[in-house]
């Protein structure tokens, strides 16, 4: 494994998965998940170290897929990256749903398509940093 394109891939990743689950989470659905999560949630308390850590975690695990597959194409990382953010965001909000009241299964479902689209994207920028680059020869 290339430990460059790994480090690279982790760090763009996990920018990729911050900025994205903003956007997503933090402004766009965050009424949509506010019901199950009220007097859970820490409001504007939010703990930023711990969030910036979780994303580049999780910048790194599909980092460290992609290169030990060895993904060379853009449309591999979308595909890597959107089977292993099914998996994960399955297992763990499938989870969280059999032993808590934090969730609605339609939450549960929205999540894991979020998570799924949110993962494919960060494969491409993660596969298009960690790709070989191929030469073109000159005459």
């Amino acid at each position: 494994m290339n430990m460059r394109k790994f480090v690279a891939g982790g760090i763009v990743g996990g920018v990729v998965y911050f900025f994205l689950g903003y956007v997503i989470y933090g402004m766009l659905l965050r009424d949509f998940f506010k019901p199950y999560v009220a007097g859970v949630d820490r409001g504007d308390e939010l703990i930023f170290w711990s969030i910036i850590l979780a994303n580049l975690f999780m910048g790194f695990l599909l980092s460290y897929v992609l290169n030990r597959s060895n993904v060379g194409s853009i449309s591999d990382g979308v595909v890597t990256g959107a089977v292993l953010g099914l998996l994960f965001s399955g297992s763990f909000d499938l989870i969280t749903y059999g032993t808590t009241h934090l969730s609605s299964l339609r939450q549960v479902a929205t999540d894991m398509v979020i998570s799924t689209a949110l993962s494919a994207i960060a494969g491409a920028v993660i596969a298009a940093v960690a790709r070989p680059v191929t030469r073109i020869a000159t005459a």
